[in-house]
C-alpha cells in the first residue's frame, strides 16, 4: 500500500467524493454542500443543550403567535370589531349590578357597591341608593377571550399576539444593524490599529458612558415620537458602535494573527479583501451570539418607551 493510498484512506468518504468532483462540480454547489454539512454539525451540538432547545421552542411559539394573529383577523375567524388589538371591543361583556353609595369610604363590597363619584361616569343622573348596571371590564378569561379583556374591552390574547409581531420586527432589525456595524467596526479597528482603532474605541467608550434609555428619551423629545423601525435602527447603531464593537474587536485581533491571514497578505490580497474575506467570516459566530443579546435588549427598551408614551406604536407589550 502506497503513501498516497494511506492518505486517501484518512479522508472521509463524503470528503473524497467532494474532492474528486471539485473540477466538474460548480464552485457554488461545493460551498453549499460545505455550508449544509457545517449547519448539520452545529445543529447536532445545539440539540445537546436542553436549555437551548427550550428557548428555541419558546421563540417558536411567539413566532407562531405573531404569524397567526393577522391570519385570524383576515379570514374572519376573529371579527375585527371584537378582536382588533387597538379598536376592538367586546359588545356583550359581563355586567355587574351595583348600588350607589355616598363616598368611596362607604363602599364595603366593590362587586355590589359603587361610590357616587365613580357612578357619574356610567350614569350621570343617578342618585345615592339607585342601582346601576356596569360593564365588568377588565373581564376574566372565558370561551371567547382566553386571556380575558383589558379595561377598554379589548382582547388581551389578540394584543399579546400583535405585540409579538412588533417585538420580532424590532428585535430582528436592531440585531441585524448591530451585527453589521459592530462586526465591520471591530474588524477594521483590529486590522488597521493606530488612529483608526483609537477613534472607534474612544467613540465606543463614549457611548458606553451615556445611559441608553436616557439618550432615547432625550431624542424622542427632538423627533416627537419614534416609529418602530426608527427605534430599531437607532438601537442597532448604539449597540454596533458601542460595547459590541469592543468585544468583536478582541475576537478580530485573535483572527488577525492567524497564518492564513499572513498567507493572504503575502499572496497580494488587498486590505479590503483580507478584512471581508478572512477576518469578518471568522468573527461572525461571536457576532451572532451578541445578536441574541441585542434582540432582548431592544424589546425591553421598546417596552419602556411605550410605557412612557414616547413611541408611535399602535400596540406593543410595553403599552399593554
Amino acid at each position: 500500500m502506497t503513501k498516497t493510498q494511506n492518505n486517501q484512506d484518512l479522508i472521509a468518504p463524503e470528503d473524497r467524493e467532494l474532492l474528486g468532483g471539485a473540477i466538474a462540480e460548480p464552485l457554488w454547489r461545493i460551498r453549499l454542500r460545505l455550508l449544509r454539512r457545517t449547519f448539520g454539525n452545529n445543529w447536532k451540538l445545539f440539540r445537546k443543550s436542553r436549555v437551548g432547545m427550550i428557548g428555541l421552542v419558546i421563540i417558536g411559539i411567539f413566532g407562531l403567535m405573531a404569524i397567526t394573529q393577522p391570519i385570524l383577523i383576515a379570514t374572519g375567524v376573529w371579527p375585527a370589531t371584537v378582536y382588533d388589538p387597538v379598536v376592538g371591543n367586546e359588545p356583550n361583556p359581563p355586567t355587574l349590578e351595583k348600588v350607589i353609595v355616598e363616598s368611596a369610604e362607604d363602599v364595603v363590597d366593590p362587586l355590589t357597591q359603587i361610590s357616587k363619584r365613580d357612578a357619574l361616569l356610567v350614569a350621570p343622573l343617578a342618585k345615592v341608593g339607585d342601582t346601576i348596571t356596569q360593564r365588568a371590564q377588565p373581564a376574566p378569561p372565558d370561551a371567547r377571550h382566553l386571556l380575558g379583556t383589558d379595561p377598554l374591552g379589548r382582547d388581551v390574547l389578540s394584543q399579546l399576539m400583535f405585540g409579538a409581531r412588533a417585538a420580532f420586527m424590532l428585535g430582528t432589525i436592531a440585531a441585524l444593524v448591530t451585527v453589521f456595524i459592530g462586526t465591520v467596526v471591530g474588524s477594521v479597528s483590529a486590522y488597521y490599529g493606530g488612529v483608526i482603532d483609537a477613534f472607534f474605541m474612544r467613540f465606543a467608550d463614549l457611548l458606553l458612558m451615556i445611559p441608553g434609555l436616557a439618550l432615547l428619551i432625550a431624542l424622542s423629545s427632538v423627533v416627537l415620537r419614534f416609529e418602530l423601525w426608527h427605534l430599531a435602527i437607532l438601537i442597532g447603531i448604539l449597540g454596533g458602535f458601542g460595547g459590541t464593537a469592543i468585544v468583536l474587536k478582541s475576537q478580530a485581533l485573535a483572527v488577525k494573527v492567524k497564518p492564513f491571514v499572513d498567507a493572504a497578505r503575502v499572496a497580494g490580497g488587498s486590505n479590503r479583501r483580507i478584512i471581508f474575506t478572512h477576518i469578518i467570516p471568522n468573527v461572525l459566530p461571536l457576532s451572532f451570539l451578541y445578536m441574541m443579546f441585542t434582540v432582548t435588549g431592544a424589546i425591553a427598551l421598546e417596552a419602556t418607551l411605550s410605557f412612557l408614551g414616547l413611541s408611535n406604536v399602535d400596540m406593543s407589550w410595553g403599552i399593554m
